[in-house]
């Protein structure tokens, strides 16, 4: 059984050579240009636990927002839920939510849940192991500046704001430690290499074995 004549195949081949090559030069040209215009929107935030600062770059290095911040109380790099510590590296934004209606007690004071207390917006960060890291605004502006977090980044609302205005999908956000904070690092390390050697190994296998 035929399913195409020998005329319907030269159209058909003709098609294929003449303008296939034509299709995939105009996909090819929209996916350059959307990968283009990707590139030239997008935007960086550093986060410096040093100065406490918030830096919004342009791809071409151009700064176009600096703000004051307040992070995790405890110094060094978060390890695990609930040590009061804000990661450290780079990371992807995986999400910016409304959280104008959002409650939560932040066990700093003696208001119990605050309505609102995260600000206009959640910026969440694709952090691993961790679901709830994120940038945001504050009921409290006075924590500006400090150590006062749970280990999100918070900023004044209505920096916040302007912020989101200027952040895409593509945007990328890196966290660098301070002094305190690599010192804390260190100590961490030492600490678990330390509990880790064949010698310690042996006086834990002997006590459980008492």
């Amino acid at each position: 059984m035929k399913i195409f004549s020998h005329p319907q195949r030269n159209k058909i081949a003709f098609f294929i050579v003449i303008f296939f090559p034509y299709l995939l030069f105009v996909s090819l040209y929209l996916w350059h240009n959307k990968t283009v215009n990707e590139i030239r929107g997008s935007t960086f935030v550093i986060i410096d636990k040093s100065n406490y600062t918030l830096k919004l770059f342009k791809y071409t290095g151009e700064l176009i927002q600096e703000s004051k911040i307040a992070y995790g109380k405890n110094a060094g790099n978060k390890r695990k839920v609930g040590d009061l510590k804000t990661p450290e590296g780079v990371f992807n934004i995986l999400s910016v939510e409304d959280a104008s209606e959002w409650e939560h007690d932040f066990k700093d004071d003696t208001l119990g849940k605050i309505k609102g207390a995260y600000g206009p917006y959640f910026i969440r960060l694709n952090v691993p192991g961790q679901k709830g890291i994120g940038i945001h605004g504050t009921h409290d502006n006075n924590s500006i500046g400090t150590r006062a977090s749970e280990g999100c980044i918070r900023m004044k609302n209505e920096e916040l704001l302007e912020l989101v205005k200027k952040i895409n999908s593509s945007s990328v956000v890196a966290i660098i430690p301070g002094v305190e904070d690599q010192l804390k690092n260190i100590d961490s390390t030492s600490t678990k290499l330390k509990n880790t050697t064949p010698q310690n190994k042996n006086k834990e296998s002997k006590k459980a074995k008492k």
